[in-house]
């Protein structure tokens, strides 16, 4: 059974399986642009082309362990930045109370944003003991057009590669 939803012209970015011929397959996703570019500057209709990262997968890079000093330095460190900021908007509001609304807000910036650290930091009972980033790549990736300039296409790429 198929709904309209899913058909109506009104809903162009539903996910779909990309149209056309591979022209091109490179290591990495630099690669690849730098060939789309070649076509680009060569006055290719580029709008047919399409890269396709093949095989992906999610990579985690592991930058630093977790410790309670880092957890908690962390936390004061944003939550003095916050803290300032809310104590200068109030230093501007009372110019009269000095310094006091802006070494007010400090302090409690950092105090709250170091228990809302701990707790959370806590609530992981070790679980989670490091910082990381993570990042969506594939193994490669395939440059693909659709078939009326396909053949074009190829061979711009193939001079690119000859170079």
């Amino acid at each position: 059974m198929t709904t309209a939803f899913a058909q109506t012209p009104s809903r162009p970015n539903l996910p779909a399986l990309p149209d056309g011929w591979p022209i091109g397959s490179y290591r990495t996703y630099a690669e690849a642009q730098r060939a789309v570019d070649h076509l680009a500057d060569s006055d290719f209709p580029v709008a047919d082309v399409t890269i396709v990262g093949v095989e992906p997968m999610l990579v985690e890079r592991i930058a630093a362990r977790l410790t309670w000093g880092r957890v908690l330095s962390r936390g004061a460190l944003s939550g003095a930045w916050f803290g300032l900021f809310v104590g200068l908007l109030l230093s501007l509001l009372y110019p009269a109370a000095g310094l006091t609304p802006i070494v007010l807000g400090l302090a409690a910036g950092m105090g709250f944003a170091m228990v809302f650290a701990a707790v959370s930091y806590g609530s992981t009972r070790g679980k989670r003991d490091f910082i990381s980033s993570s990042q969506l790549v594939a193994q490669r990736y395939d440059v693909l057009c659709l078939p009326r300039n396909a053949e074009q296409g190829r061979q711009l790429l193939g001079d690119l590669a000859l170079r």
